[in-house]
Parts: structure tokens; sequence; C-alpha cells
């Protein structure tokens, strides 16, 4: 009768009536059921069914407090599918029975009882927790290759990301810790006025591709030592708008999406004077707002070969002159609470160029 139902199957029983446990007990045990845990107390059940395992309850309704229905309320936010419990009853009215199915019971029978039809019932409610536990735990798997797969893809797409990074950066003669600082330090900020931790996230992985359009701007003018005429230089402006066009995808997710913004409009200013479409304010994105304010401080701080490294103090002055004109003054008044931060990202890297293996 139950050769398709686990040997540690646990039947518990609750019935103050111990001839009714005894029946029921020797009953099931003798259709191979073997685990069979039963209280005549109905107090003692109900503490043991809180915090044991059972995989089904058989329950008296009409018992001294707590009586079937109280137990029923206090086992209401089991999983019903996987802990079903048979309500058995000499109540004879409808509503008695009904009030039992509404509390949770998954099934009920009348006393006395037929055994053959208990033993039926008991059958047909195992055989469903079982395909339950079954499912779940198909689902269970399915999800975590899921997520194993996603983080897999995540952590593929995010070496992409860094190689086309390290690309634009080789091309422009910047160093890899210029573009990394630049992920770093806007993450901190970002953090500073109260975005999320994923936000954040996604931005310190997005931002080290601002000037990934570089990559279509030609090596005569990309690399040429002095300034550019005005024709060069509105080549070079070229760079945001061919970096958006790299980046941008109709379906991308979040960073995809932060990145191509930030591409755009890192070089928009606050007073409407930047480029590549003269955007203002909050009208700029303010993934690239952030980076822009970064950016240009690490590009002060860090030395060049055609320039000294501004002071801590020069730097940072540079910033407050230009709020409200090339910055948002409200990220220009929150930078200032994790300048010692952004200062500790690039220390070492200013000491090794300083020494001239950079």
């Amino acid at each position: 009768m139950f050769t398709d139902i686990p040997l540690d199957t646990r039947i518990l029983i609750i019935d103050d009536v111990a001839a009714n446990l005894r029946l029921l007990s020797s009953s099931l045990k003798a259709f191979g059921l073997s685990e069979i845990v039963s209280f005549s107390e109905s107090r003692q059940g109900l503490e043991w069914s809180q915090r044991e395992d059972w995989d089904l309850l058989l329950l008296d309704l009409d018992m001294p407090e707590p009586d079937g229905f109280e137990i029923l309320r206090q086992l209401k936010d089991r999983d019903r599918s996987r802990q079903p419990i048979i309500i058995l009853t000499a109540l004879s009215d409808v509503n008695s029975r009904r009030l039992g199915l509404e509390l949770g019971a998954n099934d009920h029978l009348t006393k006395p009882l037929d055994l053959p039809e208990l033993v039926l019932r008991v059958r047909n409610c195992l055989r469903l927790a079982q395909a339950s536990k079954k499912l779940q735990k198909l689902n269970l798997e399915l999800e975590m290759k899921v997520v194993r797969r996603t983080l897999q893809l995540q952590e593929s797409y995010q070496a992409a990301i860094r190689a086309l990074s390290r690309a634009a950066s080789y091309r422009d003669n910047e160093t890899g810790n210029h573009i990394r600082r630049i992920g770093d330090s806007s993450a901190l900020l970002a953090r500073a006025i109260g975005m999320t931790v994923q936000w954040c996230e996604v931005l310190r992985l997005a931002a080290p591709m601002h000037d990934l359009g570089k990559i279509g701007i030609p090596d005569e003018i990309l690399l040429k030592e002095g300034p550019l005429t005005k024709e060069e230089r509105a080549i070079m402006m070229k760079h945001a708008a061919i970096g958006y066009e790299i980046l941008h995808e109709e379906q991308g997710g979040d960073l995809t999406r932060m990145a191509a913004e930030i591409a755009y409009c890192h070089h928009e200013k606050w007073d409407g004077s930047g480029y590549p479409r003269g955007l203002a304010g909050q009208d700029i994105p303010l993934s690239a707002r952030i980076v822009a304010l970064c950016d240009v401080y690490d590009a002060l701080r860090m030395p060049r070969p055609y320039k000294d490294s501004w002071s801590v103090e020069r730097a940072q002055s540079y910033l407050f002159e230009q709020s409200g004109s090339h910055f948002d003054p409200t990220l220009v008044d929150a930078i200032r609470t994790v300048f010692g931060e952004i200062e500790s990202l690039f220390i070492e890297d200013v000491e090794v160029f300083q020494q001239g293996t950079v």
C-alpha cells in the first residue's frame, strides 16, 4: 500500500482517546508505516508538532484545550502541501467540518472511522505531499542553476567591460589605475549622497567606460602633443557620442544603460556650456554628473608627462570654484565628506609615478 512512500515518513496523531491512538497506530503500521508518533495530551502534541518535523497529522477536533480547531490555528503558517492534516471528528454538523477545512485541514473523516478509507486517504495525502516536495526540490535546483548561470554571465560580461575600458585607456595613454579610481571614487561619492548599494556598485562598474568613445578618435588627434586646432577639437568632442553608440542597447541592462549615459554626458556642465548636447542642471544624468566631478579631480591630482600633479588644496579649490558652473553644487558639497577616501585611492599611484615606474 505504501511502497512508494519513503521509509522515514513520520505520521503524527493527536487524539485524547487512548484506544483511538492504539487503533490508528496499529492500522498504519500494518500497512508499512513505522514512524508513528502519538499524543493523547493535545497540548503536548501541539508543542511537539511546532518543534519537530512531521509529514502528516491525524487530528481529532473534539478535545480538551487546546482542541483541534486551536491546533489548526497554531499550525496555520505551515506549508500545507508538504505537511497535510486530516481531521478526524465525531462532530456531525457541517459547520464543524467546514471550519476545520477553513482553518487549514487538507481532508476530513467522520468517526466512527472506516479504516480502509482512512488508509486510502492517508496514502493519497502522503503521495501529494511527496510530489509537492519533489516539485519544490526541482524548482530550487532550477533556481540555483539559473543563479549560477546568471553569475557566470555577469562575470563574463564584467570582464568584457573591463577589457573595453582598458582598451580605451591604452589608446589615450591613461593607466589602468586611472580608470579603476574613477569607478571607485564615483561609487564613494554616490554612497555619500545616499544612493543604494546596488546603484553604487553599478556605477563603480560603469564609470570606467566614460571615455570608451576615444577608441574611435584618430591617433594623430588623440595622441597629439600640444593644443588641438578648432577642427581637431571638434573631432575629439565626438568621442562622447561614439561611446554612447558603442554602449547603448535598447534591451540592455542597468550596467550598459548607465555606462552609455555616462559616456554621452560626462562632458556636460551644470550651467549648460558643456557638450555634446548642452544639457544643464538635473537634465544631466546623475551618474554622469558624479563621474564628471571625480574624473576632473583625478586628472588634476595625477601627474602627466605634460604637467605636474596639483596639490590637494589647489585641486579641491578648483572644484569649489566650479560649483554651480561646471559641477552640480550638491555633489561638490558631498564630495567634501569623502575627499580623504578618494585621496587614499591614488596616493600610491602618485608615488609610483614620481619614482618613474609608471
